[in-house]
């Protein structure tokens, strides 16, 4: 009986393992639409999360100072609940966008040998350092509203604008280097 179920318990684990195996992501890091998707993160950090009009809009206090003066007190909490969801949803939007350009980089770091070292550690904690400032921002958010720590949203913009920057610098690197690629002659061609 105890044999049965040490080999039950064998077939389930390597059963489970090859369907994790299986489900693996089967798109090769350096391809193509791994460059557009980051590509695409980049883009929607720069234009549609970061301008500090958004930013400032989000996270503005003088919403909330002008609801507290105008109107009854059932409607500060709707408005504080809300303002709370917008804000928490513009962090998870930002995690999300900088993860995509992380995976993007992690995969690319393996596959080009002239990207220069110090810039992907530089991008490398830039990434942790957003990453974890997002975290504390979102649970402070969370739990004590979103005007609770205004330096603290200022700082993450400004940590992924400044990853941003990084990142488009090295896309850019990328993009000519697939262009080169493809404007060389090959052999067939040549002769």
């Amino acid at each position: 009986m105890i044999s049965l179920i040490f080999f039950l318990s064998v077939g389930v684990l390597l059963f489970s393992s090859l369907f994790l195996l299986a489900r693996r992501n089967t798109r090769p890091e350096g391809s193509s639409s791994a460059l557009v998707e980051a590509r695409q993160a980049l883009r929607t950090l720069q234009a549609g999360l970061l301008p500090w009009e958004l930013v400032n809009r989000v996270f503005a206090e003088q919403d909330w100072e002008y609801v507290r003066s105008e109107t009854p007190r059932f409607i500060h909490e709707l408005f504080m609940d809300e303002r709370k969801g917008i804000a928490l949803l513009w962090l998870k939007q930002v995690r999300t966008q900088i993860r995509s350009l992380q995976r993007f980089h992690r995969g690319a770091a393996r596959h080009y040998a002239r990207l220069n070292p110090r810039t992907e550690l530089e991008l490398a904690l830039s990434f942790a350092a957003l990453l974890s400032a997002c975290k504390a921002l979102q649970i402070l958010v969370y739990v004590a509203g979103p005007y609770a720590a205004p330096r603290m949203v200022g700082l993450v913009a400004n940590i992924a604008n400044r990853a941003c920057k990084i990142s488009e610098q090295s896309l850019g690197f990328l993009d000519a280097a697939r262009l080169g690629a493809l404007s060389q002659p090959t052999d067939a061609a040549t002769l």
